[in-house]
């Protein structure tokens, strides 16, 4: 959270969290957490699959992710492409 940890500013910051247009949301916890200098790597376990994300350090550490979180993955795409093995 911010500086401000009152009730006002919970209340904003969850506010915020759900006025998303992305609709292409996973739910998972990370299980996995690599920080580097400036990026970091979110690995998620999702149902029995694993989606890996690159964010900014500064993200990672403002949201305070940690393995053992709860996140939701949201997954924006200007393309999808299906690919099929020829026998």
């Amino acid at each position: 959270m911010s500086g401000d940890d009152g009730p006002e500013s919970l209340a904003q910051e969850q506010a915020m969290a759900i006025r998303i247009s992305g609709r292409n949301q996973l739910p998972g916890k990370v299980i996995e957490l690599l920080l580097g200098d400036i990026m970091a790597q979110v690995v998620v376990q999702v149902g029995e699959f694993v989606v890996e994300a690159v964010i900014t350090r500064r993200s990672a550490e403002q949201m305070g992710l940690k393995v053992g979180d709860e996140v939701s993955v949201l997954v924006k795409a200007t393309e999808a492409m299906v690919i099929k093995e020829m026998p």
